[in-house]
């Protein structure tokens, strides 16, 4: 049996052998309960974590749950392109100021330099919205119901919480 203080300093016993308190320190809590819970795994490269078995049939309940209540909505299952132009990200400037910084760029091929950089998606909004606007002609093509299940990436190195943004 493991023990800790509480905020008061009375000595309380835990199951889950976790050296923080969520009330003393909790992103060191946290971390203990994603990594103890075999929710996770950490990487190499800040950010990065292995997703174990748990953490996905947890995901694949959600999935299970979710789908069917959003397709009875209406809504369609769709997926669009990994990769960004920095022409697309331009024009959603205005969206993306707040993460600019977190952008991964994609400069090489192989050995070779790309001619025209190329942005991994920080969000999916860049690259949805301009087949929208092909797509959507008139108030006949309304309501349109899409959702897209995918990752995105953003460089956030300092302090990445796995699960939270």
């Amino acid at each position: 049996m493991f023990f800790y203080l509480d905020d008061e300093g009375i000595k309380k016993k835990t199951r889950l052998r976790l050296a923080n308190t969520k009330t003393g320190n909790f992103g060191e809590w946290y971390s203990e309960v994603v990594t103890k819970g075999e929710m996770i795994e950490y990487y190499e490269i800040s950010g990065c974590y292995a997703l174990r078995p748990w953490t996905m049939a947890i995901w694949e309940e959600m999935h299970d749950f979710f789908n069917p209540e959003i397709k009875k909505m209406g809504v369609k299952q769709c997926y669009f392109p990994l990769f960004v132009s920095n022409t697309a990200l331009q024009k959603e400037k205005d969206h993306i100021e707040g993460f600019a910084p977190e952008v991964a760029w994609v400069t090489r091929s192989g050995s070779s330099d790309l001619e025209v950089p190329i942005a991994i998606r920080p969000t999916s909004e860049t690259v949805i919205y301009p087949y929208f606007s092909k797509w959507i002609r008139g108030h006949r093509d309304l309501p349109m119901r899409l959702n897209q299940w995918c990752n995105v990436v953003r460089m956030e190195f300092n302090n990445p919480t796995p699960f939270i943004r």
